[in-house]
């Protein structure tokens, strides 16, 4: 088991110009960091390929693997060629993660932003062969490159353990699975425990964040809240400092058999650098604790 750190997690610090992508490399390795996942938000490298091959070797250079490569996505587009439109734009990160050396990517199938009535059930079966489609032609593609390619329960609509695994049964393909992220199982108020449990066996990579939790009817006040499908509040936290039983998912994990990357995402309040030192730190320990 080896942790590392979404590059999501040093936005802050990336949108303000404090560090660039080669920083961040390095950051993550002087913090006890050993991968790097790639979230091109802050930074691009799909339209850079100078850029890109500068991470690649600066990776190399300081011992950090390069785990994942994150990206938004949406196959359900509303006619053919804005469908063949997004399938060529998603076929250029999989040649940037070729370039990269990358082995892992994880693509979106519906836009992350959507509306009340797109988080249902029906809306959800309605599209499915969309998502399906998308996703086979992307896994294809992926695998001449011997690159698997998954889904995350991430986004509301595709966020459920059980909708994730209609996904995963349906489009069938050996190189297609799904990166776990432990908490986002919360913003469709999905019991984290029983969604991690559920999609274990289909896991490829495992993300790690925190969540603090209030119900619909209490509202917090201020701050970076949002709101699950159901209305109840979620605030990003520090691995560890908020509501997920930490603790007994990484009993599961390792009960599992699982043996692959760990990766921590922060996405709270607190300062990024410092927060996500101390998330990595509180994962390693909890990890050896348990």
């Amino acid at each position: 088991m080896k942790i590392g750190l979404s590059t999501y997690s040093l936005l802050n610090a990336l949108k303000s110009g404090e560090m660039t992508i080669l920083d961040a490399i390095q950051w993550i390795a002087d913090n006890g960091g050993e991968h790097m996942e790639i979230v091109p938000y802050g930074f691009t490298l799909v339209d850079n390929p100078e850029l890109a091959d500068a991470v690649r070797e600066k990776a190399k250079e300081a011992g950090i693997a390069l785990s994942n490569y994150s990206m938004p996505a949406n196959f359900v587009q509303p006619d053919e060629a804005a469908f063949e439109a997004e399938m060529a734009r998603v076929k250029e990160h999989v040649d940037l993660i070729h370039r990269l050396g990358i082995k892992h990517m994880r693509h979106d199938v519906t836009a992350f932003t959507i509306q009340k009535e797109q988080m249902t059930i029906a809306w959800f079966e309605e599209n499915l062969p969309l998502m399906v489609k998308g996703s086979r032609i992307i896994a294809d593609y992926a695998a001449q490159f011997g690159i698997t390619t998954t889904i995350e329960n991430h986004g509301f609509s595709v966020q459920a353990s059980d909708r994730v695994q209609r996904v995963l049964q349906a489009v069938d393909r050996p190189n297609f699975k799904t990166t776990l992220d432990i908490g986002n199982f919360m913003c469709v108020d999905e019991n984290p425990v029983i969604g991690v449990m559920k999609n274990l066996p289909y896991a490829s990579l495992v993300h790690f964040k925190d969540f603090y939790f209030r119900p619909f009817d209490e509202p917090p006040g201020g701050g970076n809240w949002f709101l699950t499908s159901n209305g109840n509040y979620l605030r990003g936290a520090i691995v560890g400092h908020g509501e997920i039983p930490i603790r007994k998912i990484i009993k599961l994990i390792k009960q599992s058999g699982y043996d692959g990357n760990i990766t921590v995402e922060f996405e709270g309040m607190e300062e990024c650098k410092s927060a996500s030192r101390i998330a990595m730190d509180n994962l390693r320990r909890l990890w050896d604790e348990a």
